[in-house]
């Protein structure tokens, strides 16, 4: 799922906004911090594009033609995601 940069800014500042609040972090430089978090954030929803973009290739080289949204597909999609996860490794 693609997020606009809007979306993306919305969910770094949450973050950091969440993270002071519940004291769990001190952010003396707040502008580096949402600066960080932004790419962070940025990076993450690439990386689940392009995992999703993987397994999506994968389920439509199968000959027999699965359908989206079926409970094949859904399992299949789960499946492959995972070992998608597991081959990229953690992010950072």
């Amino acid at each position: 799922m693609r997020l606009s940069e809007g979306r993306v800014l919305y969910l770094a500042r949450e973050s950091l906004n969440r993270l002071r609040a519940e004291g769990l972090a001190e952010i003396p430089n707040y502008s580096l911090a949402l600066r960080v978090a932004r790419e962070l954030v940025a990076d993450w929803n690439e990386r689940g594009d392009a995992i999703d973009a993987a397994v999506r290739r994968k389920i439509a080289s199968i000959k027999r033609g699965i359908v989206e949204g079926s409970p094949e597909w859904n399992i299949l999609y789960r499946r492959y995601r995972e070992e998608e996860m597991r081959k990229k490794g953690p992010a950072r």
